[in-house]
């Protein structure tokens, strides 16, 4: 059964909260009241889907997701401002990456529009759900895969968009800065695969490279590319920048990289500050020189790497508030949360009038 409802002390006297500890909120799964589902049959396109209660799927055991791993998922956020107003974050820019991976996986997608209505729908749906001020964001989770039965080759005869949401506090606890080790033996990402899209089957095969890392101590990994084993890629979910003097460095988009929505605006944000960015093949070597490194992504926002270790090898690097992380983290999180004026139209402002067909 879900929490009880209570109300907290904020800004928003009478907005009412789910029974969460907010205090002791961290990044994991939790419960909530509703999702979005929408089904699609082979040859025709997603039509609008609604809003249920959460639940279990109930699945063919040879369904095109199980059997083949043809799913992708996106991953954004819902703000509260000290206001009380309901903020998203760039979401078409999600339902854009969703419809180039759904080319990639031989699969219909919803529409931008439609995307966006579920992500809308999903998150009033759960408004109670969302943290107060300060105190984390709700996490939501769209889903695109093939729920139909398989076997040997296409066609997959139906298709499951659905959304769901979760509260969520900060992906990476540490404020003093991560550790990574750099993988030199295992590699997320090939040439002509699947690295550049939000493929479900990216992350499960590197994730005893992650358990390894954080046995020893590390925070993250940090992958190679696989051609040449010389050149960073990205971190386990998310991009990775390097600064040295007014240079700013990120590597290319080149389909074994995740094209971030963080990352795009971040490579924005930086420009504004008057830092020439680079996206260009990174070497190991260019990222050992630099005088600060970060990564970029949904979950981990902007966040400092204190240090990384190749081969044994322990390299720091500059962090604290003078950083350019913390100077982006700051920038970012005050559009995302309404702190500041959003002049570049990334922000969408959520009410119940923004999704008149929901009915809960």
């Amino acid at each position: 059964m879900a929490p009880s409802a209570q109300t907290l002390p904020t800004s928003v006297s009478d907005e009412k909260y789910a029974n969460v500890k907010w205090e002791e909120l961290g990044f994991g799964f939790y419960r909530t009241d509703n999702m979005y589902v929408a089904k699609c049959k082979h040859g025709e396109s997603f039509q609008e889907g609604s809003i249920v209660p959460y639940a279990d799927f109930q699945i063919s055991p040879c369904s095109a997701v199980l059997n083949y791993g043809q799913g992708l998922y996106e991953g954004l956020k819902a703000y509260r401002t000290e206001e009380g107003r309901i903020m998203l974050f760039r979401p078409d820019q999600n339902a854009l990456r969703l419809k180039s991976g759904a080319h990639r996986l031989c699969m219909p997608y919803p529409s931008v529009d439609q995307f966006v209505s579920a992500v809308k729908q999903v998150v009033l749906a759960n408004k109670k759900w969302i943290p107060p001020p300060g105190r984390g964001t709700l996490y939501i989770r769209p889903i695109l895969f093939g729920s139909g039965p398989i076997l040997g080759s296409l066609p997959v005869p139906e298709y499951t968009f659905t959304v769901f949401a979760c509260p969520v506090g900060r992906f990476h606890q540490d404020n003093a800065g991560l550790n990574l080790k750099i993988e030199d033996k295992f590699r997320r990402a090939f040439p002509s695969g699947t690295g550049g899209v939000k493929s479900i089957t990216n992350y499960s095969p590197v994730w005893i490279t992650l358990a390894e890392a954080k046995a020893q101590g590390f925070s993250d990994v940090l992958f190679l590319d696989a051609a040449t084993g010389k050149n960073v890629e990205e971190l386990f979910a998310s991009n990775v920048f390097i600064v040295k003097g007014n240079v700013v460095s990120t590597p290319e988009i080149s389909g074994t990289i995740l094209p971030g929505v963080t990352r795009k605006s971040i490579i924005e944000l930086t420009r504004d500050f008057g830092y020439k960015v680079e996206e260009r093949v990174v070497p190991v070597e260019d990222l050992l020189n630099a005088e600060e490194v970060f990564c970029t992504g949904t979950a981990a926002i902007v966040t400092t790497i204190a240090s990384v270790t190749f081969k044994e090898t322990k390299t720091e690097f500059k962090t604290g508030d003078k950083t350019l992380a913390a100077k982006l983290f700051a920038t970012l999180t005050d559009i995302q949360m309404g702190r500041v004026e959003d002049k570049k139209g990334w922000t969408v402002e959520l009410t119940d009038a923004t999704t008149p067909g929901l009915k809960l």
